[in-house]
């Protein structure tokens, strides 16, 4: 026989001893299965990926944020650049105006109205000789221009500063 723990007292009875056995067998079971678990690799590699996933998932989840953000404060610069620099031409118009001579305003007041003219008779003409399908085609595609003007512009002054970085990097 073997001998006893020194730090568990000997069993005085038999339901005593039967009560050790109960719980030194309840202990045992925890220790193999919680050794089972860590030779687990499948279940293991499995709980460490739906770790990961979950970091992935709120790293996404601040980066969309973020984006949005970024993208607002974007949107919101670009509209005061353009009101600055709709103001700015504004000025700049009125001053030209007024140190213009009268027969250079009388000159470009003819020359608009020949140009109004002229698309005038371009409209007729556009009207008579393009085909329908066309002119639908032309009329859908100015009007999603006309409804998508803030993203038009953004999209072209990306790619003007996208040029203007790959120009510079040739340099």
């Amino acid at each position: 026989m073997t001998q006893p723990p020194h730090d568990e007292p000997t069993a005085q009875s038999p339901e005593e001893l039967r009560e050790q056995v109960e719980n030194t067998r309840s202990e045992l079971g925890d220790t193999v299965e919680a050794l089972a678990a860590k030779t687990d690799v499948k279940a293991r590699a499995q709980e460490k990926a739906g770790q990961v996933r979950e970091q992935v998932a709120g790293v996404t989840e601040q980066a969309q944020a973020k984006a949005a953000e970024v993208a607002q404060q974007a949107q919101a610069t670009a509209a005061d650049v353009a009101h600055q620099a709709q103001a700015k031409a504004a000025g700049v118009a009125h001053q030209v105006q007024e140190k213009l001579p009268g027969t250079v305003k009388d000159t470009a007041a003819r020359a608009g109205e020949r140009a109004r003219d002229k698309a005038s008779e371009a409209g007729r003409l556009w009207e008579e000789k393009a085909p329908e399908p066309v002119r639908r085609h032309a009329a859908r595609s100015a009007q999603l221009s006309r409804d998508n003007k803030r993203t038009l512009l953004l999209a072209g002054g990306g790619a003007a500063l996208l040029w203007m970085v790959l120009r510079r990097r040739r340099k």
